[in-house]
């Protein structure tokens, strides 16, 4: 229990890090959001690493709170603001439709998924799916 503890302080405290003297209120949100995506991410991983107990609910759980946050991505978006803290690239805002599909596929990709692990062998299989659509959204449209 205090190794789950510890996990969840040391995401929280590198994501209050990253965001502190962040001006603008809606890069803020969309920070939140990357960072929730980002901590859903960890668990799963924590998983697949043996780091952490496996547990297919909890793993369930977080590939549908990865769908739902992002089902958000293009709400927090929508408004191109900047911010010296902000790893969003311009191009996000030109390439909008290309950039609101790639969070469509996705929340669509970790819905499906969402029912699939049953045993900690699904999890190698997930985060690779996991790790190729962040990647391919991340290469083109984050610092």
């Amino acid at each position: 229990m205090k190794k789950y503890i510890a996990l969840a302080l040391m995401v929280t405290g590198t994501a209050a890090l990253a965001h502190g003297g962040v001006k603008d209120p809606h890069v803020m949100h969309r920070m939140m959001g990357m960072s929730e995506l980002a901590k859903q991410m960890k668990l799963i991983g924590a998983m697949a690493k043996g780091v952490m107990p496996f547990d297919a609910d909890a793993a369930r759980a977080a590939l549908l709170n990865i769908s739902r946050e992002a089902s958000e991505i293009p709400a927090l978006f929508e408004t191109a603001a900047t911010d010296p803290k902000s790893e969003a690239l311009p191009v996000i805002w030109d390439e909008f439709d290309s950039f609101t599909s790639r969070a469509s596929e996705l929340e669509s990709l970790t819905r499906g998924l969402a029912g699939t692990v049953t045993s900690e062998a699904d999890l190698r299989p997930v985060m690779q799916q996991l790790g190729k659509a962040c990647g391919a959204c991340h290469s083109d449209f984050r610092e």
